[in-house]
């Protein structure tokens, strides 16, 4: 399924499900402590159901399923959730799973403690979700915004593989990150309030081959370049990878989150 947003790629489309493969096998990346910010806070632990936005192959709900939280996984893509499934029956872990645009969702109210958006929440519609996730939460609900970006000013392979992507892929707007907090919308204020901001950096860490997997399933490769463009990249990509990396190595990444809880009315 084509997404297409004029504040993301120019407005190039780009279609999650052309990842999917490479996204089961090389986007589950975060660190332990990655999951610590929120778990070791009381959240998406025993006892609480967690709805989990854009759950891509349900990297999140995999991940914390031994801490015995009732997780639902939703997504856009039809193509990421048949992964998602795949993966969790695998693992034999009882997850629900739903391919649906977050904006469609339409659980009954009151029906989650808690939901996280890990990576993804710039890719909404936010004037449209707050209130109805304001709706789907318990009271005291929060929201827990997440994401995990590499340092390309920081860390030289980062570096070096944005720029062969922007060879390739001019649009791709997720290049150049630097530190900073967690962007919370002003849409949400009128249902949310932030209660937490955290950041921390993460080494994360990789071999040649998961690394190009990594960046095989970025917006910017996997889920936009197609045929002669796709090919010259893993070529390109391969090249660089043995020229500049080491067998196994770490990136640099900046982990931020922001905890968001409903507001009363």
């Amino acid at each position: 399924m084509d997404i297409t947003k004029h504040d993301i790629d120019g407005g190039k489309p780009f279609d999650w499900g052309k990842t999917s493969t490479d996204y089961g096998k090389y986007r589950d990346i975060y660190p332990p402590d990655f999951y610590r910010m929120f778990t070791d806070k009381g959240y998406c632990v025993k006892g609480q159901r967690v709805l989990d936005l854009g759950t891509g192959t349900g990297v999140l709900p995999r991940n914390l399923y031994s801490l015995g939280a009732e997780w639902t996984g939703t997504d856009i893509s039809p193509e990421q959730i048949a992964e998602a499934k795949r993966l969790s029956a695998k693992a034999g872990m009882n997850i629900s799973f739903l391919a649906s645009p977050a904006e469609q969702l339409d659980f009954p109210d009151g029906t989650f403690d808690a939901v996280t958006a890990c990576q993804c929440f710039w890719y909404f519609d936010h004037k449209v979700i707050s209130p109805m996730l304001a709706r789907m939460l318990k009271p005291g609900g929060v929201l827990i915004l997440l994401q995990l970006m590499w340092l390309p000013f920081d860390d030289k392979i980062a570096a070096e593989s944005e720029k062969l992507v922007l060879q390739l892929n001019p649009a791709w707007t997720g290049a150049g990150y630097t530190r900073s907090p967690l962007w919370v919308p002003e849409a949400m204020n009128a249902d949310f309030e932030t209660v937490i901001q955290e950041e921390h950096d993460m080494p994360v860490h990789f071999t040649r081959k998961s690394w190009h997997g990594r960046m095989r399933a970025c917006r910017g490769v996997g889920a936009s370049l197609q045929g002669e463009a796709l090919a010259a990249w893993e070529q390109a990509d391969t090249e660089l990878l043995n020229r500049i990396a080491p067998p196994e190595f770490d990136v640099l990444h900046h982990a931020a989150m922001a905890i968001l809880r409903r507001r009363y009315r």
